[in-house]
This record gives C-alpha cells, structure tokens and sequence, in this order.
C-alpha cells in the first residue's frame, strides 16, 4: 500500500500517482493538526492515519479528509471521515465540526499539495 508522509509541499502529480492505487480521482487522507503533516493514501482514512502515529502524531491531532483531484476551491477537500468521529472529544459525526480545525486540515493540505 502506497502511504505517503507529507511534510513539504509537493507537485500534484505525486497526488496523482498515489491516487491511482485506489480511487484514481481522489484519495483519502491524515492531517496532524499540531505538525503541519499529511499522510497520503490507503484505502481507509484509518491507513493513512496509522501511518502518522507510526510517525509520532497523538490521534488527538489527527483527522480524515479526502483530496479530489479534478475539483477546486472548498469542493477539492472534504472533511469527511470515520476516524472524525470523536464524542470524547466533541465531534459526534464523520464531518468536522470544529471550523477552525475545519479550516487547518483545508489550508494544510493546500499548502502541502500544489
């Protein structure tokens, strides 16, 4: 399985190859929140997830997002995932309730994915 930590932005064209293994147009997600990282790819949001704990993230820090490749704007990044679910933590559905973690998770990935 092609997961991929992303500390440094990079060229969209690594996105596309990563997302080639699973969903060709959009590929599911990890960001740390705290570290400013991403990790790209698996099938589950819980792959890439696991990967970023491997890499010393807290889950605390950690969120689902999807990447869609052939969209823009707001509709490029969807905070939508299983791992988001967090009643302990006040988030009780797959969406991110939090706006302003809404809006890290939104920037990191733009910023690391050109």
């Amino acid at each position: 399985m092609d997961i991929r930590v992303i500390k440094e932005s990079v060229p969209k064209a690594v996105a596309v190859e990563i997302a080639k293994e699973f969903y060709v147009d959009m590929i599911k997600g990890a960001v740390d929140v705290e570290r400013g990282i991403i990790a790209l790819g698996g099938e589950w949001h819980s792959d890439a997830n696991e990967v970023l704990l491997q890499d010393g993230s807290a889950q605390s820090s950690v969120w689902g997002f999807n990447f869609y490749l052939n969209k823009s704007g707001r509709e490029q990044i969807e905070c939508h995932s299983l791992i988001n679910i967090r009643p302990t933590e006040g988030n009780y559905s797959m969406l991110v309730e939090n706006p302003e973690i809404e809006e890290k998770i939104r920037s990191l990935a733009q910023r690391l994915i050109l």
